[in-house]
């Protein structure tokens, strides 16, 4: 009897085993995760790219996070080895939303779910869902900051405001949504001469800053210096409308090189709320920028991958804004703030986002 019972209580162990290893769970660490972030030259992919790993690892996941030094080919390929090495879902930051068809197309016939991450991917049918903040409202606020700052409203063609404008990559479809807010706002006030633009460079193609480079802002705005003779004892400028830090940064360097400093440096816009451009706002040489809290939407990707994982559908907010040349694609939009010297300090640094020694 002893024996008998000896065999059963081993059958039963067998049997328990067997069925703990065949169970899968949604959040198990043999889950793996591709994110693919475009470089780690930008302190804000370095941010998304850390907040992701630690939200998806806390979830049970595992994560093979990759950068790609802001080259396609590179991005292509650590995209194909995290479909080969068996990633479940990708979460992608495309270096050129239109680069990435064919490599997706292979993840689609594996059954492999992709989230493109704060930047559209275009031109495929492979890509399954869209996280990134509104950026079409993060122009709007750059557009009405220079309104408030500037006193557009009551200014008119005889007392102008000079501007200039600057925007992003023209890969990177995000750069539309920037520039076209701002200039939805800030257009009506161009045709009616409030707003003068010296170089007359108002389309998206004169202001796009290939690689959102603050060394090709910063040439830039050192030819237009040269050519429209900008300086604090020179021709007026007033205004420079950037689309983010980076362009911000490069414009600046230009501007404190023409011998602009904070008593007469002109209203400066950015986005991501790097710390060099915080710190520049500390020392008057910048105005703004536009704060998005990664760690939102870092938080928004993990519940999205969790319920693909689960085979639920994920949030999604908007099903009518972002397409990619195939299809609307569903995506999940996050508010922006902008942040400003008025009130850095409980967005930036009473959040916990930023220390303050890391301002200094």
């Amino acid at each position: 009897m002893k024996k008998i019972i000896s065999i059963l209580l081993v059958l039963l162990l067998a049997t328990s085993m067997i069925f703990a290893g065949g169970k899968k769970d949604a959040g198990a660490a043999s889950d793996k995760i591709g994110v693919s972030m475009p470089t780690k030259d930008l302190q804000h992919w370095n941010q998304d790219g850390a907040n992701m790993k630690e939200k998806l690892e806390a979830a049970g996941y595992k994560v093979d996070l990759q950068y790609a030094a802001n080259d396609i080919a590179t991005q292509i390929s650590q995209v194909e080895n995290m479909i080969t090495s068996g990633c479940k879902v990708l979460v992608i930051a495309a270096i050129d939303g239109s680069s990435l068809s064919n490599v997706l197309a292979t993840a689609k016939t594996k059954g492999i779910k992709t989230i493109a991450y704060d930047r559209l991917i275009m031109d495929t049918d492979a890509v399954s869902y869209y996280a990134t903040f509104d950026n079409y409202k993060v122009g709007v606020f750059q557009g009405n900051y220079m309104v408030d700052t500037l006193g557009l409203k009551t200014r008119s063609a005889s007392d102008p405001v000079y501007m200039e404008f600057f925007t992003g990559d023209p890969g990177d479809n995000n750069a539309n949504f920037f520039f076209g807010g701002a200039m939805d706002i800030l257009t009506p006030y161009i045709e009616k001469g409030v707003i003068v633009c010296p170089s007359k460079q108002t389309a998206f193609a004169q202001c796009a800053t290939l690689a959102w480079d603050s060394a090709n802002a910063q040439a830039r705005m050192e030819n237009l210096i040269t050519s429209n003779g900008y300086g604090p004892n020179a021709n007026k400028l007033d205004a420079v409308m950037c689309s983010n830090d980076s362009t911000a940064q490069g414009v600046t360097t230009a501007l404190v090189g023409a011998g602009y400093d904070k008593s007469n440096f002109p209203v400066i816009t950015g986005q991501d709320c790097d710390i060099v451009s915080v710190k520049n706002i500390l020392a008057g040489l910048q105005s703004m920028s536009i704060f998005k809290d990664t760690r939102t939407l870092a938080g928004k990707v993990v519940e999205m991958v969790d319920a693909i994982m689960k085979g639920s559908n994920p949030p999604i907010n908007d099903t009518k804004t972002y397409d990619n040349n195939v299809f609307v694609v569903p995506s999940f939009l996050c508010d922006p703030v902008f942040a400003d010297i008025s009130n850095y300090k409980e967005l930036l640094l009473d959040s916990g986002y930023y220390k303050e020694s890391e301002l200094k």
